[in-house]
């Protein structure tokens, strides 16, 4: 089984507990006005692997991310582009008593989403906006798959952690904050929202791809404003 990857992290901190190995796969269908790493979006910026390659990797550090309590988080680019690769990879790890984590947009087919996620301990869904108008603009797909992906997470009562990118000017409506807040009530297997502040850190390589860069004069959020909304969101 083989797939493409743009690169990995071997000691990742910030995508799921503990110290994570973080797989990147190559290839995003988004086109997020914010993302940072645009030069993930291509399946050919990466480079080819099995998943028996990748997990010999993985198991080097296998000990050390379970004395920390973490384990391996697949990411991207947009994991669910490679849907087979996604699973045997995902697979391959539990078999191995290795934690699972998926950090994903959640925009597939719900038959490819509880595939995966049978296989998933932890999600990290990113839910850019409630607002399907917002949505469609931040990112040029529809957020309805997304949530067919949430709703597939509860049913098999899978963990789920709900990553937010605070914009202001774009996701920064009290009112729709309000509305994902009201939506995630019926979700217990949702144990927390991240609210994740706006940077330009990867500003840089929508230039160096010849790419236009439509946030250049959006500000970063303010300590207060993202407060807020994470009292909103709790």
């Amino acid at each position: 089984m083989k797939g493409y990857v743009h690169s990995v992290e071997t000691a990742g901190m910030v995508d799921g507990p503990g110290i994570r190995y973080v797989v990147f796969f190559a290839g995003c269908n988004l086109r997020c006005k914010y993302c940072h790493n645009p030069d993930t979006w291509k399946m050919k910026n990466g480079y080819e692997s099995t998943v028996d390659e990748l997990l010999r990797d993985i198991k080097k550090y296998k000990s050390y991310l379970q004395f920390s309590g973490g384990g391996v988080t697949i990411s991207g680019g947009e994991p669910f582009l490679q849907p087979d690769f996604l699973v045997e990879l995902l697979r391959a790890c539990q078999s191995a008593g290795i934690h699972t984590a998926l950090d994903t947009s959640g925009n597939t087919k719900p038959e490819t989403a509880r595939a995966a996620l049978e296989h998933t301990d932890l999600l990290l869904l990113d839910i850019k906006s409630i607002n399907p108008a917002t949505y469609k603009d931040l990112t040029k797909v529809e957020l309805e798959p997304t949530l067919q992906t949430l709703q597939i997470a509860r049913a098999l009562n899978v963990r789920t952690w709900i990553r937010y990118v605070f914009v202001p000017g774009l996701t920064d409506k009290e009112e729709d904050l309000r509305a994902l807040a009201a939506y995630l009530k019926d979700y217990p297997n949702v144990e927390k929202v991240e609210v994740l502040p706006f940077h330009k850190i990867g500003e840089y390589k929508w230039r160096e791809l010849g790419m236009a860069y439509e946030l250049t004069n959006t500000p970063e959020p303010t300590a207060e404003a993202i407060e807020k909304a994470k009292r909103i969101l709790q």
